[in-house]
């Protein structure tokens, strides 16, 4: 590999932002290590109450806003927003920036050895707490997660490309692998709850319906599914391989807009995704385009290769008695 400087010198990460990014990376490389270290470390999985949603809150859940929060407070972060808190908290009252923040995506699968991260996006700070991260995704001046898996990576945006740098396991620095990563265009995958079928919308229904119909079907080819319940290890794939991410609004009560979160799950990830050449929307909308009314909002979630997000847009718009069919005579299929 060819060698480059560790992150904290890296010319592609602006100078103004290398604090608060060597920050971000040296809370995450010291969690990659607790998690290495699974139950030696301590029950981590262990659920240890609830956030203001309902979900569960696991050890390492805590564990990792409380490591956040305290190293962030030294890098110039006024305000911090985080899954794990009720409301946004003042860190730094003469801090430049605002960092919303899931500290630890995919808990569900702590205990079960699969790839989990950290989800975040930062803005410029305003005087008021709410005015600085519940504002159109646009503002955003660097958004990016980090994924703890069988390498440990930082995949970041600062409105220029998307970044990717590794934890090299042996000197513990973050070096730069690739400065302009790209979504491929083409992919036969998609990922989706398929137990949760019988709730989804029509559209979506239709789009999946097409799909599993493979090469006897109107796509005329075959498709595999995918589902890890972690975002982080679901962006990282699409990232890497290509294909289309879905976790649409559906007909159960407080699902209607989805699971996840707009402020630091779904507008990060799709500033990522953007900048890598991919499309992120809300089913139908583009997610750059919107503005969170609450830090804790949802919104549906559709992102990945660019072709095949705007494919899932298409289905919204076909007539009803189109979508409402098995398979074979949809508009956007016809010659």
């Amino acid at each position: 590999m060819q060698t480059v400087n560790p992150i904290g010198k890296s010319e592609h990460v602006p100078t103004a932002l290398r604090p608060l990014i060597v920050a971000l990376a040296e809370v995450g490389a010291e969690l990659a290590r607790t998690i290495q270290r699974g139950p030696l470390g301590g029950a981590l999985g262990q659920e240890v109450g609830t956030n203001l949603d309902g979900d569960g809150q696991k050890a390492l859940d805590i564990m990792a806003d409380a490591a956040f929060a305290a190293r962030l407070k030294l890098a110039s972060v006024r305000w911090y927003a985080s899954e794990e808190q009720d409301e946004v908290i003042e860190l730094d009252p003469a801090g430049r920036y605002a960092l919303a923040i899931d500290p630890l995506d995919g808990s569900s699968n702590i205990d079960v050895n699969v790839s989990i991260g950290t989800i975040f996006s930062v803005f410029e700070a305003k005087e008021g707490a709410d005015e600085s991260v519940l504002r159109p995704a646009t503002e955003q001046i660097a958004g990016g997660y980090i994924i703890y898996g069988p390498q440990t990576m930082l995949v970041v945006t600062f409105g220029d490309g998307t970044q990717e740098y590794l934890l090299d396991p042996d000197s513990r620095e973050w070096l730069l692998i690739n400065p302009a990563v790209r979504v491929p265009e083409t992919s036969r995958e998609f990922a989706i709850n398929a137990s949760n079928y019988r709730h989804w919308p029509q559209p979506i229904r239709a789009y999946i319906d097409d799909c599993i119909a493979g090469e006897e079907g109107p796509r005329a080819q075959n498709f595999n599914m995918r589902w890890v319940a972690s975002l982080v290890a679901e962006t990282h794939r699409i990232l890497t391989r290509g294909g289309v991410f879905l976790y649409p609004g559906d007909a159960r009560e407080g699902y209607a807009m989805g699971r996840l979160r707009m402020v630091y799950e779904c507008a990060p990830i799709a500033f990522v995704m953007e900048q890598a050449g991919g499309g992120a929307t809300d089913g139908h909308d583009r997610i750059m385009g919107k503005t969170a009314e609450t830090l804790h909002a949802r919104t549906p979630f559709v992102f990945g290769s660019p072709e095949k997000v705007a494919r899932v847009a298409a289905y919204f718009d076909l007539p009803e008695q189109e979508v409402s069919a098995l398979f074979g005579a949809r508009g956007l299929f016809r010659v």
